[in-house]
């Protein structure tokens, strides 16, 4: 199994409380439609730690997992990636987010 990470920073501008709801209302619908993703996980970052002097430095993760690397090859190719990625440009500033793909190696299971 292959798990896609992407780390990411809203766009400037936007509220957390607008960017939590269009990740969790409107992208999951769009993403859970990408083929070949066995798992789709949204990591929000806590409301209450933007009460403090210095902001989180990113405001989620979403992580994706795959059979394998050909299967998220495909997927990256296919039409619903094309328009998770478009819905993307509304909320994420992807000059402050990155992607990282790994293997789990459990440790506490």
């Amino acid at each position: 199994m292959v798990k896609l990470i992407y780390v990411i920073s809203r766009k400037e501008g936007m509220s957390v409380a607008d960017f939590q709801t269009h990740w969790r209302e409107t992208h999951a619908d769009i993403a859970a439609r990408i083929p070949g993703v066995r798992r789709y996980v949204q990591c929000h970052t806590l409301p209450e730690l933007y009460d403090r002097e210095t902001p989180p430095p990113y405001d989620g993760a979403a992580e994706l997992w795959f059979d394998d690397l050909d299967a998220m090859r495909a997927a990256f190719r296919s039409d619903e990636t094309a328009a998770a990625r478009e819905d993307e440009l509304r909320f994420i500033d992807h000059s402050k987010s990155f992607l990282i793909v790994t293997e789990e190696k459990p440790v506490i299971e």
